[in-house]
């Protein structure tokens, strides 16, 4: 079952990658909850269900129209993924040049994403998945 969920967790990014917001949605829990830089920029609540996600699209998009995330390596931890991604654009306006390397981590239940965020270090990443270095 794992190695189905690193081959989504790759569809997801693919999914964000292309503008696919339907396919994105599609790998995602209707009940699902993410989290992301933007949520600790707007207050710290979490992403909630498919409604949830598409503001953070949005959001996100808005911020760097051009934003892309290409997967480095996916950590297979059975019903949890951890990806190490690239992620690069420009900031809408200034045009500022954006790359930050990011973990991406999903819990996976029936070939969806139930749970998931995108964190700035490994250990974040780590501790979010309920595991240590």
């Amino acid at each position: 079952m794992s190695r189905e969920n690193v081959d989504l967790a790759y569809r997801m990014v693919d999914a964000f990658n292309l503008r696919d917001i339907d396919s994105f949605l599609a790998l995602c829990d209707p009940d699902i909850e993410y989290f992301s830089h933007l949520v600790e920029l707007e207050g710290g609540a979490p992403y909630c269900g498919h409604d949830g996600i598409r503001s953070w699209w949005e959001s996100l998009l808005a911020f760097s129209s051009d934003f892309r995330a290409e997967i480095e390596e996916v950590r297979d931890l059975g019903e949890i993924t951890v990806a190490r991604q690239r992620a690069h654009g420009h900031g809408m306006g200034s045009n500022v040049p954006l790359e930050q390397t990011q973990w991406g981590v999903a819990e996976w239940r029936h070939g969806k994403a139930v749970w998931g965020g995108v964190f700035l270090s490994e250990a974040e990443a780590l501790e979010a998945a309920g595991l240590r270095e």
